[in-house]
């Protein structure tokens, strides 16, 4: 196909429509100060002054393809509860479509809550249940999904997994399978438990951990060499597409069956590494699905991911960025 320029390619982006299912999450934030210890226990009293709420976990994916001009729609089963109202109110209010949010009396919405001192975090609650959906949460869950993707149609499906139950097996074949038959990019950033079900996807996205532990494996040297067996490994079982491995400070990691290649990572002012895998797996899918070239997609995905990592907290890409660096990286 012939390629776009990146001027046209991040104007392609908002004509996406991307799916992203998976384990959703209600981020809250308790910012206060520390001025004594408490007589009642040896820990420090926090005064709390404000409190914040994100949305997190595969709610972030969608916030990120948002950022890149994407219309966006979020599948996950919350709780029917407090929290998953603040999460349908966040989402709403970032412009992310919550049709697919399901809500179900059986499992709480995912939170994790953390109290802050300046920049400290003094303590995290976490509210949430590993189970996974139970039959009539799932088949409800399964049927909404495939009728959506029937009728709508999107581009792209992103799974985002945190092991939190809602991407059990039957749910994940149940969808790719659909994926495939209806012309749908399937993507993944898996987690431990379900790694080798993602079978027939196109991107694969773990991370250098999850591949140890996904494997077994002890990847001692992280070398073309050693990756691309590992893509080998993972091609027997998964039958997929792209091998994308991201590597922390060292870059990224592409197979596709024809080219295997490690890509350095920039120079930053790393501040937060965290939430820099959603931005990387949202931006390769949308590149990648605009482009198929697997170089292109690797390389504006690592600048993503990069670009994230200089700012404090989960945050989406900004896309005039990211478009900056794409076109000096290019030029």
């Amino acid at each position: 196909m012939q390629q776009p320029t990146i001027q046209e390619l991040f104007n392609d982006m908002n004509n996406l429509h991307v799916v992203v299912v998976g384990d959703v999450m209600l981020d809250n934030y308790w910012w206060g100060h520390v001025e004594r210890i408490s007589p009642e226990a040896p820990v420090p009293i926090v005064s709390i002054d404000k409190r914040e709420s994100r949305l997190g976990g595969a709610a972030n994916v969608a916030l990120n393809c948002k950022a890149l001009g994407a219309k966006v729609t979020l599948a996950s089963v919350i709780g029917n509860d407090a929290a998953g109202t603040t999460l349908v109110e966040l989402a709403h209010a970032a412009g992310v479509d919550t049709t697919l949010l399901i809500p179900s009396a059986l499992r709480p919405t995912t939170t994790k809550t953390r109290v802050m001192s300046k920049s400290q975090q003094m303590l995290r609650l976490d509210e949430e249940t590993t189970e996974e959906l139970y039959l009539t949460e799932e088949h409800d869950f399964i049927d909404k999904v495939l009728k959506y993707l029937q009728l709508v149609k999107p581009q792209i499906l992103i799974f985002e997994d945190y092991n939190k139950g809602v991407l059990k097996e039957n749910v994940i074949q149940k969808i790719t399978a659909h994926c495939l038959e209806l012309g749908i990019v399937t993507a993944v950033d898996p987690k431990k438990k379900n790694f080798l079900s993602y079978k027939h996807v196109t991107v694969f996205k773990p991370n250098l951990k999850e591949v140890r532990e996904g494997l077994h494996v002890a990847l001692d040297t992280v070398d073309e060499a050693q990756l691309g067996q590992v893509h080998q490994t993972l091609q027997k079982t998964l039958q997929h597409q792209i091998t994308f491995i991201t590597l922390s400070e060292k870059g990224v990691f592409y197979a596709d069956g024809q080219d295997v290649h490690i890509i350095p990572s920039h120079i930053r002012n790393i501040a937060d590494v965290s939430g820099a895998g959603d931005t990387v797996i949202a931006t390769a899918a949308i590149i990648y699905t605009l482009t198929k070239n697997v170089l292109l997609m690797a390389e504006i995905a690592n600048l993503a991911g990069g670009l994230v990592c200089e700012e404090v907290g989960v945050v989406a890409i900004d896309k005039q960025k990211l478009m900056h660096e794409s076109l000096q990286l290019f030029a």
